[in-house]
């Protein structure tokens, strides 16, 4: 249905059975307090699919007046196990936009996603009432790409683009609530030790990292300084998609082990180690992650083709298998 006819929603929607879609809800949010009337009737002749781009924790009137009526599913981008190992590369390079994974060429795929930040930046974001300026929005959007990887300090991202510190943490709760950014939390493991107790940033698309770091080509991606932390981004992307975690956190301390990804699934606390090498190698971060957080298992995820066990319990496994089997477990 289009969001053009909720000018009178009850009028609009009160007669409608079976299944009604209602697309971009974002963009017209009034529609949320006449659905809890329709949801609560007795027989229920329709049930409704709202679909946007954005959180129910931005939109504040869906959590307010549909409480207990409404189930949230969130939907990403292509996932490796939707379009195959063999288009790992292309889906690392481009994205899991649509429209820029399956563009005819390199060049009408980066056109895609530079109109999509460049669009989204002066459109979707006055949409939802914030008053920010096309400019320092995209400025803040391409610093974090600079920071994709990188224990997030507010402080110094609010320095460097000479605004406040709280200006600069709502920019980034924003760009959070409409799925542009991953803050991944960091998970205590020993409150006695020296832990790492700041999130980590990533841009959850690698192909709208790849814009706001002005990389246009494989080989400028492959030679990049960045390179490494966007396959890393990408991976704990995948995993996460495949995985379908009940929660998922980082972990790291101040002497330097670390963890890229702990997934809590099924009550089993499960790592991973995200590797851009041919034959990743034992390491003491990852015999410290094993000792230190109780991990069942330890998963070393690289871009070859086969699995091979490092010790008991900490196993290299080809990235592709996402692919091929659709979950690592």
């Amino acid at each position: 249905m289009s969001l053009a006819l909720l000018d009178q929603p009850m009028t609009a929607l009160q007669d409608l059975t079976g299944l009604v879609v209602i697309d971009e809800i974002q963009r017209r949010p009034e529609p949320f307090p006449v659905l809890r009337v329709l949801a609560d009737r007795n027989p229920l002749p329709a049930r409704f699919l709202i679909l946007g781009g954005a959180s129910p924790d931005l939109l504040r009137q869906s959590s307010e007046s549909l409480a207990g009526r409404i189930s949230t599913l969130s939907m990403s981008g292509f996932s490796l196990a939707e379009v195959g190992a063999q288009a790992q590369n292309t889906l690392w390079r481009r994205g899991g936009f649509p429209l820029s994974f399956t563009a005819p060429s390199e060049e009408a795929s980066l056109k895609w996603r530079k109109d999509f930040v460049s669009t989204f930046s002066e459109r979707d974001i006055p949409q939802f009432g914030f008053s920010i300026p096309s400019t320092s929005l995209f400025r803040f959007w391409s610093l974090l790409a600079h920071y994709h990887g990188q224990v997030w300090n507010a402080a110094e991202a609010a320095r460097a683009l000479n605004v406040s510190e709280s200006t600069a943490r709502r920019y980034i709760d924003l760009l959070q609530d409409l799925f542009m950014v991953r803050l991944l939390q960091p998970w205590y493991a020993n409150l006695g030790k020296r832990q790492v107790k700041s999130p980590k940033v990533y841009v959850r698309d690698t192909g709208l990292l790849h814009v706001l770091l002005g990389i246009r080509s494989e080989q400028e991606l492959l030679l990049h300084p960045r390179s490494g932390a966007s396959w890393e981004g990408f991976v704990i992307e995948e995993v996460i998609k495949a995985s379908v975690p009940d929660e998922v956190f980082f972990w790291g301390t101040h002497s330097g082990a670390e963890l890229d990804l702990l997934i809590i699934k099924d009550g089993k606390k499960i790592g991973v180690e995200c590797k851009r090498v041919d034959a990743p190698r034992l390491t003491p971060s990852m015999r410290a992650a094993m000792r230190d957080s109780g991990l069942s298992t330890l998963l070393v995820i690289f871009p070859g083709s086969k699995s091979y066990s490092l010790v008991e319990n900490i196993k290299t496994v080809p990235l592709s298998s996402l692919a091929e089997e659709g979950s690592l477990w």
